[in-house]
């Protein structure tokens, strides 16, 4: 194989500069694990993110750029962090908070000839519609250009139960909700992938929906939504539990990005408390005044270890 040796290169760079430094790693010997590894490599998504993010800062662009370095200095020893700060004194660096619009104009765009009167838009094999919609239906799209009488909504690869059309004349984004949904919302977030897989499933069984609804029960088989017993989650094959997983965490981050939705703060672990720090947490904790409580053995002292109780006659008869 040619190139092997730099391909076991990459790996090693990346062995020794990232997976050496992650909790739980096992190494290429026995002895060098721990305890417990598989306890230990346990990382939550923000926490993942964070690590990711302060070894790309931290490490990864901090390498050498030895050979390639700038033209204007080619003996200096650069990183891509030194040259980031060069850039930045010498054209100066200039903040611009983006406005929350901004998630909508990014999204991928769909120019649709046509809103039908009954079912809205059409976008990649699903139909939308919605209140913004109602007072052009039947109308033809003043854009000019390219996209000449074409209308343009905009697609969440993540999340494909929503699309989203901006009004032409207030400008204002309006939500397009996907036919097929029930009243009650009970779909869960689905993206691209489960949509292609779906209507492909649909072609092979001959099903010609005459609207969106009918797809929901495909859809809920093939998300594991709508199973026998003897397919329960718990009987599930380890790459259709990590699909689920990926699939639901998609829908939570498309819906975090989305302008207006509820930030869920990143609470980060509290360090281990010292003894100052417990006085203080039981202080805070307790509701009134704590009552002083009785010296060990106080119950002793009261009364004569040798007496023996009195029967259950005795008692009775009081």
């Amino acid at each position: 194989m040619r190139g092997k040796n730099l391909v076991e290169r990459v790996f090693g760079s990346i062995r020794s500069l990232l997976f050496e430094w992650l909790p739980g790693y096992t190494g290429i010997d026995v002895a060098d694990r721990g305890a417990d590894p598989e306890g230990d490599a346990v990382l939550t998504m923000a926490e993942l993110e964070h690590m990711i993010a302060t070894w790309v800062v931290g490490v990864w662009q901090k390498r050498r750029l030895g050979t390639f370095a700038p033209h204007w200095d080619p003996g200096g020893d650069h990183s891509p962090n030194s040259l980031l700060a060069a850039s930045f004194e010498q054209g100066g660096f200039g903040l611009e908070i983006p406005s929350p619009e901004l998630y909508y104009k990014l999204l991928p765009q769909h120019a649709v000839r046509r809103i039908d009167a009954q079912r809205g838009v059409q976008v990649r094999g699903l139909w939308y519609d919605g209140p913004a919609l109602t007072p052009y239906k039947g109308q033809r799209s003043s854009r000019g250009g390219q996209r000449k009488a074409q209308w343009i909504v905009h697609r969440e690869p993540r999340d494909r139960r929503t699309v989203f059309f901006q009004d032409p004349l207030t400008h204002q984004w309006h939500p397009l909700r996907w036919t097929g949904l029930p009243a009650d919302d009970v779909v869960p977030a689905f993206g691209d992938k489960r949509v292609t897989e779906l209507l492909r499933k649909a072609r092979e069984a001959g099903l010609r929906p005459r609207t969106d609804r009918e797809l929901v029960p495909q859809l809920l088989a093939l998300m594991n939504q709508a199973r026998p017993v003897s397919q329960w989650p718990g009987r599930l094959t380890k790459s259709e539990r990590i699909d689920i997983a990926r699939e639901r965490e998609q829908g939570r981050a498309a819906a975090a990005d989305r302008p207006g939705s509820p930030v869920v703060p990143v609470v980060p672990a509290r360090p281990t408390a010292g003894p100052g720090d417990r006085r203080r947490l039981r202080e805070e904790a307790a509701s009134g005044t704590l009552a002083r409580p009785r010296r060990l053995g106080a119950d002793a002292r009261r009364r004569d270890l040798f007496l023996l109780p009195p029967s259950d006659d005795q008692d009775a008869d009081r």
